[in-house]
């Protein structure tokens, strides 16, 4: 996963997911990216079709799938390494693309948000602690450039691979943070 810098993600519920940021953040759990890693979502389920009329008309695909069919999500930010919830994870600053910077650090198990508009590019340096990994090493940094999209930058520092709490009041408790973070469900 840490190779990958792109995932599309396609399918009826990605597609048709009531709001965009439930469809990033499906994506998000459900491959676990690691790193910087852009994500975007097939708009309408076209993908399969596109691939079939690429046999006939290669550019006629490639158009319509640059100009209709992709949806750029954004761009999330994310470390490998289990946790204790709370425990020190993550500093990192974002420079925003009008020159205005975000300084700040993050706990294990959290999400955050930032809006980047699509065609927007952010920098962010970010530095996990000894018990983290971007892939690179733990501990290690990274600078690299972040992709604006419909939802923007998400900022995950839940660990790698994974994992829920156990007991059934923590898991929901910290699944309906995370939803309110992410505005899920308004």
């Amino acid at each position: 996963m840490v190779r990958l810098n792109l995932i599309v993600g396609s399918g009826g519920i990605l597609s048709h997911a009531p709001r965009r940021v439930q469809s990033m953040i499906m994506m998000i759990d459900a491959y676990q990216p690691i790193e910087v890693t852009t994500l975007s979502v097939d708009s309408i389920f076209m993908m399969p079709h596109l691939g079939v009329l690429s046999t006939v008309h290669d550019k006629a695909a490639t158009d319509v799938f640059a100009r209709d069919c992709m949806i750029y999500l954004g761009s999330c930010v994310s470390v490998m390494g289990e946790g204790k919830i709370g425990e020190k994870c993550l500093e990192y600053k974002i420079t925003f693309p009008d020159g205005k910077v975000v300084e700040d650090s993050m706990p294990f198990g959290e999400l955050k948000l930032y809006p980047l508009e699509v065609g927007q590019r952010a920098v962010i340096e970010a530095k996990p602690t000894r018990s983290f990994d971007f892939g690179i090493g733990r501990g290690k940094s990274i600078k690299k450039e972040l992709d604006g999209g419909v939802v923007g930058i998400v900022i995950d520092t839940r660990g790698r691979p994974l994992v829920l709490p156990e007991n059934k009041t923590e898991r929901v408790a910290l699944l309906n943070k995370w939803a309110k973070t992410m505005n899920l469900y308004p």
